[in-house]
Formats: structure tokens, C-alpha cells, sequence
């Protein structure tokens, strides 16, 4: 049960940090993007919760041995870390960011952190060892 709830806990925020990709990706252009979401609306909608639930599958999950949780979690980490990097590395066409008091470094730099720190749990849950399905091993 709790293994089928991380599961989808993580499949939910694959799901929302590839929305908020193509989101950016239509926006980047000066447009508004296909959400009606400003950068804060969309950083607290839609990253914030993409962050929390795959450290919470790891935590729902903990006693459970599964190495198909485990790549979702280490995607979603590597999503985030990938989202940081494209943060730092794509300027503002419009300059609003810098008018803003906005920093690209300040702006990436932690979500490259917390992605690694995510990737790292999934690797965590892919290469641990302990008896599958959780549970203290069994006495001969």
C-alpha cells in the first residue's frame, strides 16, 4: 500500500515538473505561457509540490526495496537539477528579471542543490540493500 502511494506520489511530480518545463519553454519567448500563472504562481503551484513529493515517496516508501520508485524519484531530482541549470543558463530576453532585483545564479543554484539532493534519495532507494518488501529479515 504505502509503495503504491509513493509511487504515485512521484509519478504525480515527474508529471507537474514536465508541465512546468513546457510552461517555461512556451513563456520564454516574452510570451505568458499556456498557464495564467505569473513566475511566483508557477514556482509555488507547480515546483514547490514537485520538490516535496518525491522526498515524501522516500520517506513513505522507506522500508520498501523498489528500484522502479527509486528512478522516479532520481528522475524528478535530475528534472529539477536540469530546470536549475537552464534557469542559469538562459537569459531574460526582456530584462525584467534583472529589473526585478532577480538573480539567475540565485535563482538556480539551489534548485541544481536540491534536484542533486533528490536524485540522490532515488539513488538511496535504487541501491539499498535489505530484504524486499520492508520489514526486519526473517529468522531461520
Amino acid at each position: 500500500m504505502a509503495l503504491g502511494a509513493a509511487v504515485a506520489m512521484a509519478g504525480i511530480s515527474i508529471g507537474l515538473l514536465l508541465v512546468y518545463g513546457a510552461d517555461v519553454a512556451a513563456s520564454h519567448g516574452g510570451g505568458s505561457g499556456f498557464l495564467p500563472f505569473d513566475h511566483m504562481a508557477r514556482g509555488l503551484g507547480l515546483g514547490l509540490p514537485s520538490i516535496a513529493l518525491p522526498i515524501a515517496a522516500f520517506f513513505v516508501a522507506r522500508k520498501d526495496r523498489s528500484r522502479g520508485l527509486g528512478c522516479m524519484i532520481a528522475a524528478a531530482g535530475v528534472l529539477v537539477a536540469v530546470g536549475g541549470a537552464a534557469v542559469m543558463a538562459m537569459p531574460d530576453p526582456s530584462g525584467a528579471a534583472a529589473e526585478a532585483g532577480r538573480s539567475a545564479a540565485a535563482e538556480g543554484a539551489p534548485l541544481i542543490g536540491v534536484g542533486a539532493f533528490v536524485a540522490a534519495l532515488g539513488a538511496l532507494k535504487i541501491f539499498r540493500k535489505g530484504p524486499a518488501g520492508g520489514g526486519e529479515p526473517r529468522a531461520r
